[in-house]
């Protein structure tokens, strides 16, 4: 999260490499995240996001509301392009190690997933940890699903037959875990498409990864990693057996189709490789790909990096094909 970028430039993308040095700079000002108070490292993680989150696509409407769901209300954004009615939709999910972060934080990277796929991004402000654990945050993301699974999709301008849900790190285990959560509660047919934005999908993180993007002055090593979910899950555990909180040994048969984005130079990417075979291997339909030279929050260099572009731009073909209308089939003639 903090401090210098100790990775070999030869192997990363330069323009990555402006940003993370950027990011590093900015990080320079403040004492190392993981000694931080965490109501301070929010404030500074924040602001040092704040830049890359101007410009980019002008939508025609971004709106606010709160939505009711068990043990109270979730804050919700809704980008609005300039669709028609009945739009798909696509429920973002913000990163930040299950305790950092928001949808400020995230707001160009759902504006330009709306205008590229031309979606209703629902973008959520999940109750973060560790002030509230799991499973608070996933009860309530589901929650969710089903508000807008029903009518309620409609007064947002979208169609509750083409919903995905996506996001990135933290934000990808948790729309995997809504996912499973819908296919084991009888309902795997909500959910059209899942966007898997280099996730982490367990707290355990191989020695060889550590090794090649881990260590001291990483975007993110396994101490890292360690906290974020220990964070999460409570009682010091980093992993655990529970398929919802880390699905790196759940059944993943009859999910829906599938894309990750994985990152060339992330600590995090061995499980993103584990989780394409798996999914493979259970009959999930899943795409992957895996863009070179670039590392962990990699789209959020979006301004300056071509790469980053090059992977919101493949994520939202795809999610524009997962949420086509439906093909209508003439009628069969009648029988002579």
């Amino acid at each position: 999260m903090a401090g210098d970028v100790m990775m070999d430039k030869n192997v990363l993308d330069s323009e990555i490499a402006v940003f993370l040095e950027t990011m590093a700079r900015g990080w320079a000002d403040y004492p190392p995240f993981m000694t931080m108070p965490l109501a301070d490292a929010r404030v500074a993680a924040g602001k040092i996001r704040e830049p890359w989150t101007r410009g980019g696509p002008v939508m025609a409407r971004i709106h606010e509301r709160l939505v009711p769901v068990d043990g109270g209300e979730l804050r919700i954004r809704v980008y609005d392009p300039g669709l028609a009615p009945d739009a798909p939709i696509l429920i973002y999910l913000h990163g930040g190690g299950f305790v950092l972060f928001s949808v400020d934080t995230h707001d160009r990277l759902m504006r330009e997933y709306a205008a590229a796929a031309g979606v209703l991004v629902v973008g959520v402000d999940y109750p973060l940890s560790p002030e509230v654990r799991y499973p608070v945050a996933l009860d309530q993301i589901v929650d969710l699903i089903g508000w807008l699974g029903g009518d309620n999709a409609a007064t947002l301008g979208g169609d509750p037959a083409r919903i995905a849900i996506g996001g990135d790190s933290a934000g990808a285990n948790l729309s995997l875990a809504a996912a499973l959560r819908l296919r084991d509660s009888g309902a795997p047919t909500v959910l059209r498409a899942l966007l898997l934005n280099y996730g982490g999908f367990t707290g355990r993180c191989s020695d060889e990864a550590e090794a090649s993007y881990g260590g001291p002055g990483s975007v993110m090593d396994r101490a890292e990693v360690e906290y974020y979910f220990a964070s999460y899950l409570g009682d010091g555990r980093f992993e655990s057996d529970d398929p919802y909180a880390c699905q790196a040994a759940a059944d993943l048969e009859g999910l829906p189709p599938a894309f990750l984005v994985i990152p060339e130079c992330d600590i995090l990417s061995e499980q993103s490789y584990a989780l394409r075979e798996r999914m493979a291997a259970a009959g999930v339909e899943v795409l992957s790909e895996v863009y070179p030279g670039v590392t962990h929050s990699f789209l959020e260099a979006m301004s300056i990096s071509a790469m980053a572009r090059r992977a919101i731009a493949d994520g939202a073909a795809w999610l524009r094909d997962r949420l086509a209308e439906p093909v209508k089939r003439p009628a069969a003639a009648p029988a002579e």
